[in-house]
């Protein structure tokens, strides 16, 4: 029994221990974080180059079931990075965002809402 009870400890301790790993800092590249903010990294606070690569990305939800529509599409080169998202708020009006960020003029933002349609 006593055997039983110091492998359960040592499985808890390696399970917190890897948890506390996961939650700390990653590599801190910029990019969104919880909140809503934009963090934009200069070359300097970037050893291995990543934040002037080329990138690109798009995705969208639309759940019926839980009224879930929204999307997102982004793009990096050269330190430049451009996108959009979209949501439908719960007032039933859409919210698009477009965005630019670079190391000279910061973040960027234009918001349109639009009213939602009602068909009768």
């Amino acid at each position: 029994m006593a055997l039983s009870c110091k492998m359960m400890l040592l499985v808890a301790c390696c399970a917190l221990l890897a948890a506390s790993a996961m939650a700390g800092p990653q590599l801190g590249l910029g990019g969104y974080h919880h909140g809503g903010t934009y963090s934009y990294s200069s070359l300097h606070d970037d050893p291995h180059g990543l934040v002037h690569g080329k990138y690109s990305y798009k995705y969208g939800v639309h759940d019926p079931h839980t009224g879930d529509v929204k999307s997102a599409s982004e793009s990096g080169h050269g330190g430049v990075v451009k996108g959009e998202y979209s949501l439908v708020q719960p007032d039933g009006s859409t919210r698009t965002v477009h965005y630019t960020a670079d190391k000279h003029s910061g973040f960027n933002a234009v918001v349109h809402n639009t009213k939602p349609h009602h068909h009768y």
